[in-house]
């Protein structure tokens, strides 16, 4: 069974930092791609970094210099670390994995971002 599971959510102030976790169970970790996705209220859910096994990344436009994606495999963990957060990174975090065609997502972490 595939458990995607997130952490690390909160309430911060603008242009402060927090560090995101992801563990995943029930699959071959070191072998799948990694997505951190974020939805903010009324809007689209959207893909914010991506990981893939062999360690290439990819950011949102809007994320890049601040938000750094990083993966551990021996402990099937992937990280974001969002550094100056501003009001308009309020969202709910989601982590994604895609393995055997199916696409597995954790039930999210809230991050607020205060002025």
């Amino acid at each position: 069974q595939v458990q995607v599971v997130e952490s690390g959510g909160g309430l911060v102030q603008d242009g402060g930092s927090l560090r995101l976790s992801c563990a995943v169970s029930g699959i071959r970790f070191d072998l799948s791609a990694m997505r951190w996705h974020r939805q903010a209220l009324g809007k689209q859910r959207e893909l914010v970094a991506y990981i893939s096994s062999g360690g290439s990344t990819y950011y949102e436009d809007t994320v890049k210099g601040r938000f750094t994606i990083s993966r551990d495999n021996a402990k099937n963990t992937v990280f974001l670390q969002m550094n100056s957060l501003k009001p308009e990174d309020t969202a709910v975090y989601y982590c994604n994995v895609n393995y055997g065609g199916l696409n597995y997502w954790g039930k999210g972490t809230l991050v607020t971002v205060s002025s």
